[in-house]
């Protein structure tokens, strides 16, 4: 039954998730969100200081290839040091690979141009939805899941939550601190890693459900 609940809850979110993306990727180039854009832009570089650029930078690069590779290590060495369930390493990879391969597409389809600011780091792909934003939401909100629904100590589990919330927040804000991104870009990117998330949600929910009572 707990698996039957979280997968209808999980199908209702995915749901609401797409909803969500279609109607703000409808308003991508439009005034409204613009708007939007303009004044969060303008906040949010209002408390640009060194530090801060070098603490943003530093999360920016989490949220690259070499960032996610270091992270894997680590999450296999938790695996190793505690359950050995080596499919749970599996499964936030091929999360990650999805979000990465979908964002690629997203990218080509709306063909967004990147802020016409100053960048504080070097870009070369397109603008919405945010790689980095989406990776992030993808990656550590399935580990967040599958983190909570571990035999971990509660300790352990509180402190991988709350770095895994921390980093998706700044790894999202970061692409919007450095210039290389529009705050559209970044929520566009926050949503679809969720729609990851929750469909992953689902289809392991789903996995776990027939293991436990297969058709016969």
């Amino acid at each position: 039954m707990p698996y039957l609940i979280t997968a209808t809850v999980s199908l209702i979110l995915f749901i609401i998730g797409i909803n969500l993306f279609v109607e703000l990727s409808s308003l991508v180039k439009g005034d409204l969100l613009g708007t939007f854009d303009e004044s969060v832009f303008n906040e949010i570089h209002s408390y640009r200081t060194p530090l801060l650029n070098s603490y943003f930078v530093f999360v920016t690069d989490i949220g690259d290839i070499q960032g996610y590779a270091v992270i894997l290590v680590l999450c296999a060495l938790v695996v190793y040091l505690t359950t050995k369930r080596w499919a749970l390493l599996y499964e936030v990879t091929a999360v990650l690979l999805l979000a990465t391969i979908s964002n690629v597409l997203l990218k080509r389809a709306y063909d967004r141009a990147r802020p016409d600011l100053e960048h504080l780091v070097t870009v070369k792909t397109l603008s919405y939805p945010s790689g980095h934003a989406m990776s992030s939401m993808a990656f550590y909100g399935f580990l967040i899941y599958l983190v909570y629904k571990s035999t971990l100590k509660i300790w352990m589990k509180t402190a991988i939550i709350a770095i895994s919330f921390l980093l998706i927040l700044s790894i999202g804000t970061s692409r919007v601190y450095l210039g290389v991104h529009f705050p559209s870009d970044v929520l566009g990117g926050w949503i679809a890693g969720m729609i990851w998330v929750v469909f992953c949600i689902l289809i392991y929910n789903l996995i776990e459900i027939f293991r436990k009572d297969p058709l016969t």
